[in-house]
């Protein structure tokens, strides 16, 4: 949610044998300023779309079909188990396709109370979403449930404008997830926002959370403000 440095971090390659297989391993980095909204650039977006259009990522596998697989694999069973946990595999096993629902977000900061952010059903906060303060350390933390089947490669990304100037662009792989009744919570790590004459004012941005077939799960296009002081709570 604040202006840095472009940064992006991509998963190594899936080899042929594993393809049906979900990653393991979750990593984990702050927002920036513009963690969270969307402007003219999608210069980001074209990017990952021609992505996806050279890789393969083999046919999806439903749940009962992941457990089944190299059944005779006592260490890739083991680890099944440990990945999918308590999952009632007769509710679920048969889907094809996991259903991700982001059920809330709030920036953290230990200059002042949480600011819970409401999330509309178009992704298009109404007006001013948030006010950072200069200067000021913040985290981002989000709760989401996973439901139907295995979702791999989940990731936020994040594109912030200034004055339709580009000014950061953050790509977060977060991991593997099974689905579960109860909610995952993440807190990025902390960032600092920027300070001084030219870091305040208004900001534009673009947050997403996909997964490695590129699915979007959620897209929330936003304004937000950096000021000397914190907005009145």
């Amino acid at each position: 949610m604040g202006d840095g440095k472009d940064e992006k971090k991509e998963g190594g390659e899936v080899s042929e044998k594993n393809k049906c297989e979900p990653s393991a391993g979750r990593m984990v980095r702050p927002p920036s300023d513009g963690s969270l909204c969307v402007t003219e650039d999608e210069e980001d977006d074209d990017d990952d779309d021609e992505l996806a259009k050279k890789i393969a990522l083999g046919p999806q596998c439903t749940l009962k079909e992941h457990i089944q697989k190299d059944a005779d694999d006592e260490s890739l069973r083991r680890w099944k188990e440990q990945l999918l946990g308590a999952v009632d595999v007769n509710a679920v096993g048969e889907s094809l396709e996991p259903e991700v629902k982001i059920l809330s977000l709030a920036i953290k900061s230990p200059d002042r109370s949480d600011i819970f952010l409401p999330i509309p059903e178009d992704g298009k906060p109404k007006g001013l979403w948030f006010t950072l303060k200069e200067g000021s350390k913040y985290s981002l933390e989000f709760t989401f449930q996973v439901s139907n089947n295995i979702v791999s490669g989940f990731k936020y990304t994040n594109t912030v404008w200034k004055t339709a100037v580009k000014v950061d662009s953050t790509k977060e792989m977060l991991g593997t997830f099974s689905p579960q009744l109860e909610p995952y919570t993440h807190v990025l790590p902390e960032d600092t926002t920027p300070s001084g004459m030219f870091a305040r004012g208004a900001y534009s941005a673009r947050s997403k959370f996909l997964d490695d077939d590129n699915t979007c799960y959620l897209e929330i296009n936003y304004t937000f403000d950096i000021r000397k002081d914190w907005a009145a709570a």
